[in-house]
């Protein structure tokens, strides 16, 4: 036997381990740069006309909800985050959402059918989103009192999501410790599909989508 015949299947080894591991991931899952970072600031227009940046709720758990008035999982999540707006209101915790190609008379007529009281942003261009390494909704980004990206929900929230990190960000002192440095990650709802609008369009992103509404 040559010493190449037993060096090849040798270097193959790593390569091999990689390719077992890659298929062990959940391809649906893109782990975040943000993770422990801070979150990308933005200054939007709120659909009342107002503005709002990020920096200015520095000091405050915030989350960040990207969303859109086609997109069924972000119906489904909804009543959660009204729930959970009131259920935190006594708290330092802001939610925030950004609409995500969508239009702002779709946007406004949804949250007056679904109801909440957080302030909804209009994100021309989706730069916001982009920023965030949004590209399907729901997306929900939970940031700590320090500003600094702790965990990244792909899908829809529920109440367990919700109640397991709020109160982990209300647990770290502003200008403290980070919640990232304890509890990072990403995770994805059961069952869910990455939604994007068609192009040219405002409405469902597919026609599986447009069959089921």
């Amino acid at each position: 036997m040559s010493w190449r015949a037993v060096l090849l299947p040798a270097s193959a080894v790593p390569i091999l381990g990689l390719l077992a591991y890659g298929l062990t991931r959940d391809p649906n899952i893109i782990e975040s740069p943000l993770l422990g970072r801070d979150a990308p600031d933005f200054t939007l227009e709120t659909l009342d006309g107002g503005t709002l940046s990020l920096s200015d709720l520095h000091g405050k758990a915030v989350v960040v909800n990207f969303w859109a008035s086609w997109c069924l999982a972000c119906k489904q999540e909804h009543p959660y985050l009204v729930e959970a707006e009131r259920k935190y209101a006594e708290r330092d915790v802001q939610f925030v959402g950004i609409v995500y190609q969508d239009s702002r008379s779709n946007a406004d007529r949804y949250t007056r059918q679904m109801g909440g009281t957080w302030p909804n942003l209009m994100d021309p261009g989706s730069r916001t989103a982009i920023a965030y390494g949004v590209y399907g909704v729901p997306e929900t980004f939970f940031i700590d009192r320090n500003g600094q990206v702790a965990y990244k929900q792909i899908g829809p929230v529920d109440r367990q999501i919700l109640d397991t990190w709020i109160p982990r960000l209300l647990t770290r002192a502003a200008d403290g410790p980070t919640a990232s440095d304890t509890f990072p990650g990403v995770g994805r709802s059961d069952g869910y599909e990455r939604r994007s609008p068609a192009i040219g369009t405002e409405g469902p992103a597919t026609v599986k989508e447009r069959q089921r509404r």
